[in-house]
């Protein structure tokens, strides 16, 4: 369970992701830089855009709700069955080389993106047709809604769960950050995460976007 803390003595934080996202991307890449400076250990777990927001299609725009139809079940679905065929380890990478192609080299979420991702880590190239198959959607959605329990409904993706005062995890969406923090900064924000979930009844520090993901 997310709760456990690592055989290493390392303090757990788990990572809820859905590939598509670049904002998640941002994040991830964030957590990264943390465990080299701080003694961490990320556990990745993916959530769904698309169930996220199944029920309420008909309120987002044309663009947004191609995407999550057409584009978004894919690759949720591959790293869940890499995942169940060979073991939680192969998680993060896969999502490193799944993010690094759709965001970083701007390939997208594509058939052609994700057998490179594929490839690139060493994963059977059969794992592609998982994308179009809802074989181990039950998996799937159980790994969305572990994380969506522990934040609430009213967010998206990332969703990170940290130590809170008590010793139990505290779960929030985000941080949203762009570029991705490194070395000190990232020690920082680490730090100063760790501080909010210390607080009881502390839910929220918002301000409105002013740039895209920077893909550094």
């Amino acid at each position: 369970m997310p709760e456990k803390t690592p055989a290493n003595g390392r303090t757990p934080v788990d990572f809820w992701f859905d590939p598509l996202c670049p904002w998640a991307w941002m994040t991830s890449r964030w957590m990264l830089e943390v465990e080299k400076v701080r003694d961490i250990e990320v556990r990745w777990h993916v959530m769904s855009l698309g169930v996220l927001n199944e029920d309420r299609l008909d309120e987002l725009s044309e663009e947004y709700r191609d995407l999550l139809e057409n584009k978004s079940w894919g690759p949720v679905r591959v790293v869940v069955a890499a995942q169940q065929e060979h073991g939680d380890a192969v998680v993060g990478p896969l999502y490193t080389a799944l993010g690094t192609r759709f965001h970083n080299n701007g390939e997208g979420p594509t058939p052609e993106a994700v057998a490179g991702a594929l490839q690139d880590v060493g994963l059977p190239a059969e794992l592609a047709r998982y994308a179009d198959s809802d074989a181990y959607d039950t998996e799937l959605r159980a790994s969305h809604k572990e994380g969506i329990d522990k934040v609430g409904q009213e967010v998206g993706t990332p969703v990170i769960a940290v130590p809170g005062a008590d010793g139990e995890q505290v779960a929030f969406f985000g941080p949203v950050v762009t570029p991705a923090p490194k070395g000190e900064d990232a020690a920082k924000l680490w730090d100063g995460t760790l501080m909010v979930a210390s607080i009881p009844g502390f839910y929220e520090i918002k301000r409105t976007r002013t740039q895209g993901p920077i893909f550094d």
